[in-house]
C-alpha cells in the first residue's frame, strides 16, 4: 500500500479538525476558485466529510472581470463534482469601489457565498486561506497603519452578526503544500492571471515584498507574521471581554445618542479608552473611527479646554458636563 503524500495527510488532518466543531450530517460550503488552495481545501474537505455524512457543496463565484472566466469557473465546478461534492457556480456584478477593485471584487464574493450558505442552511462557510495569505494581509494591514485590528489578520473562525460561521482551516498550511497536495492528487489548479497582476497591491505583496524580506532577514519571515497575528488576536479578545465588562457600567443612552462618563474614560489607560470610544460609535452609529478622530474625541476626556462639538462620520462629539454626548446628525 502505497504512503500518505505529507501534503495531503496535513491538509485532510487540518480540515478534519475544523470539521470536528461541527455537527455530524451538517452542510458545508466550500468556496471554490479553482486555484490549488481552494482546489486542495475542496478535495480534502470531501474526503473528511464523508466519515462524518457531512455534505459539501462547492461555490464558484463568477466575477466576469477577464475573458473566459465563464468557462472557468465552470471547469472548477467539474473537479468538484468529480471529487464528490455538489457544485454551484454564482455570477456576480462587481460595482465600482472607492477602495478599488479588489475590495469590490471580495464583497462581491462574500455576499454571494453569504447568500448561497443561508439558502442551503450552510453550518459553516470554508475558506482556503492559507499561511501566506495571513502573511501578506499583516504586510498590508501594517504598511496601512491601521492598527492592531487589522493586524490580526484573518481569524480560523468568525461568526457574523446573521449567523454565518466562516471557517478558514488552512491558515497554519502553507501555499506550497497546497501546491504539492494538488500534484500528489492528479489535481490541475487553475492559475487566474489577476494572481499575477501586479496592479494589484497584494500580488506585489506575494512576489516583491515577501520575498525581499525572507533574502535579508532569512527564512521564516511568513511564520513569524502569522505568529504575530494570532498573538494580536488573543489580546484582542481579552481586551474586548474587558470592554464589554466596562461599558455595561459607563455608558448610558441619551436623546438622539448614546453617552460616556468622563471620569470612567479618564481612569482607563489610553488603549482601553480609545477602544472604548471605538466601539460605542461603531454600535451605536455603525460607524469605523480612524484613529484621528478616536484621539479627537479622547482629547475631550484628557485635553478639555473648552472645546466645541467634533464632527464624525454620522454623528457628533460633545462634552456636556461630566459625560461625552454622542449625537446622531
Amino acid at each position: 500500500m502505497p504512503s500518505l503524500s505529507p501534503a495531503i495527510a496535513e491538509i485532510r488532518l487540518a480540515v478534519r479538525t475544523a470539521l470536528g466543531s461541527l455537527p455530524e450530517r451538517a452542510k458545508v460550503i466550500v468556496a471554490l476558485s479553482g486555484g490549488a488552495d481552494s482546489l486542495a481545501l475542496a478535495a480534502a474537505t470531501a474526503f473528511e466529510a464523508r466519515s462524518r455524512g457531512i455534505e459539501v457543496v462547492t461555490v464558484t463565484i463568477d466575477h466576469g472581470l477577464q475573458e473566459g472566466s465563464a468557462d472557468a469557473a465552470a471547469s472548477s465546478a467539474e473537479k468538484a463534482e468529480a471529487l464528490g461534492n455538489r457544485a454551484i457556480v454564482e455570477r456576480v456584478d462587481v460595482a465600482a469601489d472607492a477602495n478599488g477593485p479588489e475590495a469590490a471584487a471580495r464583497d462581491a464574493r462574500y455576499a454571494a457565498l453569504r447568500a448561497v450558505a443561508a439558502r442551503e442552511r450552510a453550518a459553516a462557510v470554508l475558506l482556503g486561506h492559507t499561511l501566506d495569505d495571513q502573511a501578506e494581509t499583516v504586510l498590508l494591514g501594517l504598511s496601512r497603519g491601521s492598527g492592531a485590528t487589522s493586524l490580526q489578520g484573518m481569524a480560523p473562525r468568525r461568526e457574523d452578526e446573521d449567523g454565518t460561521i466562516w471557517m478558514r482551516p488552512m491558515l497554519a498550511v502553507r501555499r506550497a503544500t497546497t501546491e504539492a497536495f494538488c500534484a500528489a492528487s492528479d489535481l490541475e489548479p487553475w492559475n487566474d492571471p489577476h494572481n499575477r497582476d501586479h496592479r494589484f497591491t497584494r500580488v506585489r505583496v506575494r512576489e516583491n515584498v515577501l520575498p525581499v524580506l525572507e533574502t535579508e532577514l532569512g527564512p521564516g519571515i511568513a511564520e513569524a507574521l502569522a505568529r504575530t497575528a494570532e498573538q494580536l488576536r488573543e489580546d484582542a479578545e481579552a481586551f474586548e471581554e474587558m470592554i464589554h465588562e466596562t461599558i455595561e457600567d459607563i455608558v448610558e443612552h441619551a436623546e438622539a445618542g448614546i453617552s460616556v462618563s468622563v471620569a470612567a474614560l479618564a481612569a482607563n489607560p489610553a488603549a482601553l479608552r480609545n477602544r472604548i470610544i471605538r466601539l460605542v460609535v461603531d454600535s451605536e452609529f455603525g460607524v469605523s473611527l480612524t484613529r484621528s478622530q478616536t484621539l479627537e474625541v479622547a482629547r475631550l476626556v484628557t485635553d478639555w479646554s473648552g472645546q466645541g462639538p467634533i464632527d464624525l462620520p454620522g454623528c457628533s462629539a460633545a462634552r456636556r458636563g461630566v459625560r461625552i454626548v454622542f449625537t446622531a446628525k
